[in-house]
């Protein structure tokens, strides 16, 4: 804890190695216990991790699978204010939003981009008409007002021709005029590693595949004094503090460990994606289309920049629906991608570009947004949608503290309310309960580049920012790592090599579905890459060749469970986003 001076102590970067990690965690005994240990490895908890090392707390962070294996890998990968929630009248949630967005692209540019959106004005059957333009107007003067500013960005109106040549596959006979506005992008999965490595950069133990099978509490003083953690087949107790629950959908199982009845607040809502080759749609900028079905909207985002002005894909999403079964791997169904793909199709001419079948389909991603329960009479029939977007903090009947709900884009902003929980409970000093992120770097942000999208210098700084030399060193001392690691996606073998040696990446999937995206954009490419990719990996991990078997045989089981996903077919009710 920092000194009663107020100053706080510089912490020792750690090295982000799993085995170092997870002898530092076994540090945490009951003489020297941590100051906070946080459960949970999404966006959410290893932002806490690391706004508590920043404030000088001795900090650690326990995930049971992969960093961001959860909701923070499959999001929607926009940072934004929300324009619909302005328009529901969450005036207050935008404003945060938008200056989280902010903050976020001042701290991490090198990750978060800014991101044109178009919103097609038809003359019948859009998702805004002639009718509502004007009222859309004036909502988007309220959204610049309310923060869009701040990234030097204003909204305006576009004619039929310039919306047109950002969409040029829609029914470009109905299409009158545009609104163009502006949020921004992210790779979520990236963005939430790169958060944990800065936490460890500022001294916080932070270990993945490491789960907590019970919370230990003194009967005594009925508070919790750590957590029970279980890696590589071993068991043993860490002490802390203070510990946090920063588990997403799965909260309540974590509050099961120590709470006398088993909780239900968090309401689980399922969003869908859906990936497409971009020749398909051919817009150079992101775009919303109707749902004609229940009047709400889709989104288009074009995904992966070439350096001919084109893109790799395009995914299309999201979906808002009720979800009741296993939260450990939400799939998308016949039904999501019915939807989906009605909604798109109704948006493109067919006489521009054919019909869009599953077949057409490289990539799908479900994700589970851990929305709060509200205990409202008409709770139980309002639609996920209608919950709100904003986070709570509370603490258990044995202190442990606890954040739940919220978005990706004020991830930052939880996390600093959950630690002044942190910091009050403790008592500590004044200094560590002054706000420690709101202007911290995240590894890599110095590292800007005027190279061509497209092109691997491009690639590179704008996923490690500066960071990226050392990916250009193992290619240096290696030229075959240069090679692409999936065909036809940008990745090459040497961010293999470098997720094994500096990201924690320790499975197949790890490297293909988070560290990497190729999963997510084109699977079936990712799975004829799957055993080259095996390889390389044996060689940096020691694998045997049953365990690369196994690895492979793994991964061709997710493949295969998604696809039979998408052939199912269930009664669901799908939502305003």
């Amino acid at each position: 804890i920092p000194s009663m001076s107020g100053r706080v102590p510089k912490a020792e970067p750690r090295p982000f190695e799993r085995a170092a990690m997870l002898d530092a965690l076994r540090t945490g005994t009951t003489e020297d216990p941590f100051d906070v240990l946080v459960i949970g490895g999404g966006i959410t908890g290893v932002g806490v991790a690391l706004d508590a090392a920043a404030r000088g707390l001795r900090t650690a962070l326990v995930e049971r699978d992969d960093f961001a294996s959860g909701t923070s890998s499959k999001s929607s990968k926009m940072v934004h204010g929300g324009l619909r929630y302005l328009q529901n009248g969450d005036v207050r949630l935008v404003y945060e939003a938008l200056r989280e967005r902010r903050r976020l692209m001042r701290n991490a540019p090198h990750l978060v981009e800014i991101l044109p959106f178009m919103i097609p004005i038809l003359t019948k059957d859009g998702v805004v008409s002639k009718k509502v333009a004007k009222a859309l107007g004036s909502a988007m003067w309220m959204y610049d007002l309310t923060g869009g500013w701040r990234i030097g960005k204003l909204h305006r109106r576009v004619s039929a021709e310039e919306a047109a040549a950002h969409f040029p596959t829609t029914h470009l006979d109905k299409l009158s005029a545009g609104y163009l506005y502006f949020d921004a992008g992210a790779d979520d999965a990236r963005l939430a590693l790169t958060v944990a490595r800065t936490a460890a950069e500022r001294g916080a133990v932070v270990v993945n595949r490491c789960p907590v099978v019970d919370v230990t509490v003194d009967p005594a003083r009925n508070e919790a004094t750590g957590v029970i953690v279980e890696a590589d087949g071993e068991r043993f107790s860490v002490a802390a503090r203070c510990v946090v629950n920063a588990a997403g959908v799965w909260s309540d199982e974590i509050r099961a460990l120590d709470e006398t009845e088993h909780p239900d607040s968090i309401r689980p809502a399922k969003g869908v994606h859906i990936t497409v080759p971009w020749d398909r749609i051919r817009i150079d900028i992101a775009v919303i289309i109707p749902v004609r079905a229940d009047r709400r909207s889709l989104f288009l985002g074009p995904w992966g920049p070439r350096s001919d002005g084109t893109f790799e894909h395009v995914y299309v999403g999201t979906t808002d629906t009720d979800y009741d079964g296993p939260l450990d791997d939400p799939q998308c169904t016949a039904d999501d991608i019915d939807y989906v793909l009605t909604a798109l199709n109704q948006a493109l001419d067919p006489a521009v570009t054919e019909r869009i079948t599953p077949d057409d389909i490289t990539g799908v991603w479900a994700g589970l947004r851990p929305l709060v329960k509200q205990a409202t009479p008409d709770s139980a029939d309002s639609k996920t949608a209608d919950l709100s977007r904003r986070h709570q903090v509370a603490v258990g009947e044995h202190g442990v503290v606890r954040v739940n709900g919220g978005k990706l884009t004020t991830y930052r902003e939880m996390a600093e309310d959950t630690v002044d929980v942190v910091t009050e409970l403790l008592g500590a000093p004044r200094r560590a309960r002054r706000p420690a992120t709101r202007r911290c770097k995240l590894l890599g942000a110095d590292g800007a580049t005027t190279a061509e999208p497209g092109t691997l210098e491009h690639h590179l700084a704008h996923r490690y920012g500066s960071m990226a030399g050392e990916l250009r060193a193992l290619i240096a001392f290696r030229p075959d790592l240069a090679e692409p690691l999936v065909a036809g996606q940008p990745y090459v073998r040497a961010e293999a090599v470098y997720a094994v040696r500096h990201e924690m990446a320790t499975t197949l999937d790890d490297v293909l579905s988070r560290r990497t995206r190729a999963h997510l954009f084109d699977r079936p490419a990712s799975l004829a890459a799957a055993p080259a990719v095996a390889a390389l990996l044996a060689d940096e991990l020691g694998w045997s060749p049953d365990e690369t078997q196994r690895q492979l045989d793994a991964y061709r089981r997710l493949c295969e469970l998604e696809e039979n996903a998408g052939a199912q077919r269930a009664h669901v009710t799908h939502t305003a986003d």
